[in-house]
């Protein structure tokens, strides 16, 4: 039995299938060939056993023997560090992976996270839209120029901004055929297509 587990939520509805967080540790473990469980906590009725792993009642967290992580770039950067295949062990490579994993964190998800939102919430005027453009915009100039973010070759840099990106309304924002080949290129990893039916099949499984 494995070391890894990853853990998610028993069952979700069907909107946010395919993008609950637990996916990206799946699609890493899945890219460096790591073994690894899947185990569940409760969609409904939260309880202090989930809080007391992770302390916003969020998915994911992951265990790794004794030690447990949660936040999903936590995991990720943990998941790096035990396989070349996601993070270069050269120090040039690995400060380009961690500068691009945080900026997948900080620069995008913290604007398109909250403008999505407010976009399927229906506000009348969404005050984020100027500088969701503006990153997507930067991000757009980044992506025209290279195939990959990080050390010449796919990365958990990639992993992460690629599942950060790949939202539909976020990915339909605009005329951008530098991100949109990227997306489309980073998805189509068998990686992420067998983390990504997981995901779908362990919800689906639930219903």
């Amino acid at each position: 039995m494995s070391d890894l587990i990853v853990w998610t939520y028993d069952w979700v509805p069907e909107g946010p299938r395919g993008f609950v967080r637990d996916l990206r540790l799946r699609w890493a473990c899945e890219e460096a060939g790591l073994a690894y469980a899947v185990r569940t906590v409760p969609f409904k009725d939260r309880g202090p056993e989930h809080f007391a792993h992770q302390p916003f009642g969020q998915v994911p967290f992951l265990s790794d023997g004794d030690l447990e992580l949660f936040e999903s770039g936590a995991c990720l950067l943990h998941l790096a560090r035990k396989s070349e295949k996601l993070m270069p062990r050269d120090p040039a490579g690995e400060a380009q992976t961690l500068q691009w994993l945080v900026a997948a964190l900080n620069s995008v998800e913290m604007v398109s996270v909250p403008w999505w939102f407010l976009e399927v919430r229906g506000a009348e005027q969404n005050h984020l839209t100027g500088w969701l453009e503006s990153r997507l915009g930067h991000m757009e100039n980044v992506l025209a120029e290279r195939e990959w973010l990080a050390a010449d070759r796919f990365t958990v840099a990639d992993l992460l901004m690629a599942d950060a990106l790949r939202i539909a309304r976020v990915r339909s924002f605009g005329e951008r055929p530098a991100t949109e080949a990227y997306v489309t290129r980073i998805t189509d990893r068998p990686a992420f297509k067998k983390a990504h039916a997981d995901q779908m099949a362990h919800f689906a499984k639930a219903d």
